[in-house]
Parts: C-alpha cells; structure tokens; sequence
C-alpha cells in the first residue's frame, strides 16, 4: 500500500508584534503628545480674536520632528518595532494638532476674523510642508556628517 505525496511543511512567516502592545503604545505616546500639547496651550494662550500662535508651532515643530523621525527610522539604523507607532502615531501624531487647527479656523470665521482665518490656514499648511523638508534635509545631513549614507 502506498502512502499519498505530501508537501513538505513550509514554515509560516513570523507575525507581527502583537496588536494589543501596539495598540499600548501608539495610546501611551498619545497620552504623552497630548498632554504636552496642552501644556503648550497652558502656557501661550490665545487672546480672543487673535492669531492662534501655540496650535501654529505645535504642529509646525511636529511636522519638522516627524521629518526628522520618518528619514531616521527608515534611512538610519534599524529601529525597534514599536518605536515607530509610539513615538511617530503616538506621540507625534498626539501632540500635532488637525482639529483644533480646524477649530481655530472656524473660531476666528466665527468672530467675524475670515482675512485671519485664510491667512492662518494658508500659513499653517506652507509652514508644517517646509518644516517637513526642513526636518528630512536635516536629518539626511546630520547622518551624512556622521559618516552614514543617507
């Protein structure tokens, strides 16, 4: 009596780190993002009316980190797996800001300020975008002075 072929057993592919641990991090960066936001609020607060200065910075600086962090993690050395959704979704994506940004906006078209409101969305959007550039070059050539290719 003969025994049917099989195919030999093929190893499966390695899962991923577990979605509970990068739920985990991705919730404590946040925590951490946000509440520094909101100390930056705190701290520099808005007049009524006027130029919403702190939720401006906040995202500018985040977006020139996260350029900085994005050339970093995937041009530099390898990175543990969670840093990437603690720090970049995590905290990163907790301390900027696109609904208050939205709801500034819509504060200063309420008061009557449209002029301000399409001026800070403008400037907004042109400063986060050449922040990011302005965080990746900076990264490319601070690992290039460091002698790694970028």
């Amino acid at each position: 009596m003969t025994t049917p072929h099989r195919e030999p057993a093929r190893a499966r592919p390695r899962p991923a780190p577990v979605q509970g641990t990068v739920l985990a991090a991705v919730a404590v960066g946040g925590g951490i993002g946000a509440a520094a936001r909101y100390a930056a609020a705190l701290q520099w607060p808005t007049p009524p009316g006027g130029f919403p200065w702190t939720t401006f910075w906040v995202n500018v600086a985040g977006c020139a980190v996260i350029g900085a962090f994005m050339v970093a993690v995937t041009e530099g050395r390898p990175a543990h797996p969670l840093l990437r959704p603690f720090f970049g979704t995590g905290v990163l994506g907790g301390f900027t800001t696109f609904s208050t940004y939205a709801v500034d906006i819509q504060h200063l078209l309420d008061t009557g300020r449209p002029a301000l409101a399409l001026g800070y969305l403008a400037a907004t959007l042109a400063a986060a975008l050449a922040a990011v550039l302005v965080g990746v070059r900076g990264a490319r050539w601070a690992m290039a002075s460091r002698g790694r290719p970028s």
